[in-house]
């Protein structure tokens, strides 16, 4: 009985494997194209933004608190900001415009939401990842990451925050309209006080403690205290950060699935 049980439970994940890669191809195709470079603008187009952000750093001098390279600061920085805030924006709003799929019966809201956070996770991975390579290897102002294992937790923190944060306003979304309205005002608003653009040791005391009751600003100072190392003094709670990505995963999880029982095929 046993057996027979892990073999349908395996049958099963074979056949959700394949409906998320066939919504992965069809995502990629229809945003992207074949045409020109199609499917290499999933991490080019992340990657002209932060280079866009960062030159203008440069140019105007900015200050982010710290003496750390600017470049290697941005790079870090804004490249968290678009996996976070692209989940959200390919999840809002994501199940009306794809109602016909859920004729198929393997098909279930979730698995939209699956295939474009993978999709978008890809592609800012690989933008920062290329990004640190180059300017690695031709520039002096970033060397390479002092603690890898700890980048990449840090970076995965920051993309189970977008990823639970993207299914709870996804499904929102689909019995609340005006979530997508205000969730374009709100992204503004998080976008300075992520931790993008500041280093938390720079704050007073009482303002660290603020800082550090949003995921995203622990989740960068992992990503940065593993890529500058000892030059980096870093602030965050990991505890507290899993927490808050846990609870938010379970609501939004809940809420997806009161919303996919409601959802009427078209």
């Amino acid at each position: 009985m046993q057996n027979r049980e892990m073999g349908d439970l395996a049958g099963s994940l074979r056949v959700q494997g394949r409906v998320i890669y066939a919504l992965l191809m069809r995502e990629v195709l229809t945003r992207y194209g074949r045409h020109n470079i199609g499917f290499l603008w999933l991490f080019v187009e992340p990657m002209l933004f932060t280079l866009g952000v960062a030159a203008i750093w440069t140019a105007l001098n900015s200050v982010h608190g710290s003496n750390l390279p600017i470049i290697a600061f941005a790079i870090t920085g804004y490249s968290s900001i678009l996996l976070w805030r692209n989940m959200t924006f390919r999840c809002i709003g994501s199940i009306q415009p794809n109602l016909s799929l859920l004729y198929h019966r393997n098909i279930k809201p979730i698995d939209i939401y699956i295939s474009r956070l993978i999709l978008e996770m890809v592609g800012a991975t690989t933008s920062l990842i290329v990004l640190c390579v180059v300017f690695g290897f031709f520039s002096s102002g970033i060397t390479w990451p002092e603690n890898l294992a700890e980048l990449i937790g840090g970076w995965m923190l920051l993309a189970w925050f977008g990823m639970a944060l993207a299914v709870l306003l996804g499904s929102l979304s689909e019995d609340f309209e005006f979530i997508e309205k205000l969730w374009h005002p709100a992204q503004y608003l998080l976008v300075p006080l992520s931790g993008a653009a500041f280093q938390v040791d720079s704050l007073p005391p009482r303002v660290q403690a603020l800082a550090l009751m949003l995921p995203t600003v622990n989740g960068l100072e992992i990503v940065r205290e593993g890529f500058f190392g000892s030059k980096f003094h870093a602030h965050y709670d990991v505890g507290y950060t899993i927490w808050f990505n846990a609870i938010m995963t379970v609501v939004g999880l809940l809420l997806q699935r009161k919303m996919s029982r409601e959802v009427t095929p078209e």
